[in-house]
């Protein structure tokens, strides 16, 4: 295959280096009954027949009214490479039952993905129920086969790229967020999965340093406890000495900060005798390690030993960055560094020290963050973990994949529950503007009927509940879905991952503001035409059984 292969319709290129494939997505990590209804598929001589399949989720996750959409870019690299391999031929030959006829496993090794059409909204676009964020289109066996992997690309990417996007808002534009979750991911693929999706999400940065390689992500860290408490005494410290940054003449730092030290113990009415001799040495070796990169974890004592070092590096011409507070009351202990590194820059003429950043972890979840807020708080990035990467508020989204047409034909699944009843035949999505420029409705129509123009009327109605109805008349409308995979080929250019996490940021823009508030935010309405909503009820009656009294 070439570095650079041609792109469908538009003509453009896409760069094969951004279509590196996580090795454990594959064919087979899906659920073994695809495989067996491939194979019931093929005995039944419908290796001919073609489908559609909607890609849906039918509730917005973390009680909120809006989904951001992600995954897209690793569901178009599995269609690249999806291919049996000859070792998956002979596992599947082992592991399905005895009696398949040895021309079905002949016609898994030549399935590709070339026949498949997938429709798609952009990546990082906020998205809501009932309206297909994916459609494909193709031969049933394949795109039946597609389903499992297609679902747990999209599931979690999106969850993710959600919780993200919420924590985002609560904190503020000008607070940095920061995911410290590897180690209470689900599994390393899970790690890297947050890492990814929550910068996509609004997040600035990740501990996590191969998802920094392989996704260009900024990683950010400082040190752990485990530092502190690697040292009990001064006399630990087996280097003291440290160029200074403009001479380049070996200085004695330890000198420096503990002459510092008793100074600030007047200033911040702090005895020295209160602060650890072996926390103030192991901030002079992390000093001396990192000058230009001084963030420390600290506690309430630890505020004067940090600023006597930081002192001691600015003698030498160094500016530490900061803190990190781990524990306590986040919102006293936030202002109170502050209060006291505002002392520091007017006692010691250091203006830069007002700017000093301060850090708070500590299981902090959206809760938390919309507490801080209300308390006043100091903070100026927050470094989250498990309640951002295990999405503990809701675990799953629940994207589903649904048969909606064969051969042409439309079909509907039904249940006693309406939620669960499915929007039949091939369908085009619209998102429908007002003059101000916030999304006013999403609407679904046949793919027969003519997109809805602006300045007109359009009568938009509720799926389900016949008496919901309104007319719009949209001031701009756009049309969400875009080819992206045609014969074998990706059609579009991808964006950036860079690119993504603008796109979220606008798409959030165009929501009003009752739509993305915390508390009770206020629905966002998705409609089908006149036209489909009568061809839905047509078809739901045709199907449904006629119950009999007796």
């Amino acid at each position: 295959m070439n570095d650079r292969e041609l792109g469908c319709a538009g003509g453009q290129f896409m760069d094969r280096g951004r279509m590196n494939q996580n090795g454990v997505v594959q064919p087979l990590l899906t659920d073994l009954y695809q495989i067996t209804m491939a194979y019931a598929y093929w005995k039944s001589d419908k290796t001919d027949d073609t489908a559609v399949f909607d890609l849906f989720f039918r509730n917005n996750p973390f009680h909120g009214e809006f989904t951001i959409f992600a995954g897209l870019e690793e569901c178009l690299k599995f269609l690249d490479s999806f291919h049996y391999s000859q070792s998956d031929i002979e596992y599947l030959k082992q592991t399905l039952p005895e009696g398949i006829e040895h021309e079905f496993f002949e016609y898994l090794g030549n399935l590709t993905a070339r026949d498949v059409t997938l429709y798609a909204i952009d990546e990082g676009t906020v998205a809501f129920p009932r309206v297909p964020i994916i459609k494909i289109e193709g031969p049933l066996i394949i795109v039946q086969l597609l389903e499992t992997t297609l679902l747990t690309l999209v599931n979690y990417a999106s969850l993710m790229a959600t919780n993200a996007a919420r924590y985002r808002m609560v904190a503020g534009k000008h607070v940095k967020l920061l995911e410290f979750g590897l180690r209470r991911a689900q599994g390393p693929d899970g790690g890297l999965s947050a890492s990814k999706y929550s910068y996509t999400g609004g997040f600035d940065g990740t501990s996590n340093v191969l998802a920094g390689k392989l996704f260009n992500i900024p990683v950010k860290g400082t040190h752990a406890h485990a530092y502190i408490t690697s040292f009990s005494s001064i006399g630990e410290l087996k280097t003291r000495l440290i160029k200074h940054k403009q001479t380049g003449i070996l200085e004695d730092l330890l000198e420096h900060a503990v002459r510092h030290r008793a100074l600030l113990s007047h200033l911040l009415d702090v005895s020295t005798e209160e602060s650890s001799e072996g926390e103030l040495a192991a901030m002079v070796s992390y000093a001396i390690a990192f000058p230009d990169g001084f963030m420390a974890l600290v506690d309430t004592s630890g505020l004067l030993n940090f600023s006597a070092v930081a002192l001691a590096l600015n003698d030498l011409g160094y500016h530490a960055l900061g803190i990190r507070i781990d524990s306590g009351d986040l919102a006293y202990l936030s202002c109170l560094a502050r209060e006291t590194f505002e002392k520091v820059a007017e006692r010691f003429k250091v203006p830069w020290f007002n700017k000093l950043t301060i850090v708070a972890s500590n299981d902090i979840n959206e809760d938390t963050i919309l507490s801080l807020n209300e308390q006043g708080h100091k903070i100026d990035c927050f470094g989250i973990g498990t309640h951002l990467v295990t999405c503990q508020r809701q675990p799953a989204l629940g994207c589903v994949y649904k048969l909606v047409e064969i051969n042409g034909q439309p079909r509907i699944k039904l249940s006693q529950d309406v939620e669960k009843v499915t929007m039949p035949g091939n369908k085009n999505a619209y998102r429908l503007y007002s003059a101000d420029g916030h999304a006013l409705i999403d609407l679904l129509q046949k793919v027969s009927e003519p997109p809805p123009a602006v300045g007109q009327k359009v009568l938009c109605r509720h799926p389900f509940q016949e008496s919901k109805r309104a007319y719009v008349i949209p001031s701009h409308v756009e049309s969400l879905y875009k080819v992206y995979w045609k014969s074998g080929k990706i059609c579009q250019q991808l964006p950036t991952l860079e690119q993504v996490r603008e796109k979220v940021q606008i798409s959030l823009k165009t929501l009003r503001n009752d739509h993305k508030r915390t508390l009770n935010p206020t629905p966002y309405k998705v409609a089908v035409s006149d036209n489909l909503y009568n061809f839905i009820h047509d078809l739901w009656l045709q199907n449904a059984p006629i119950g009999e009294l007796s």
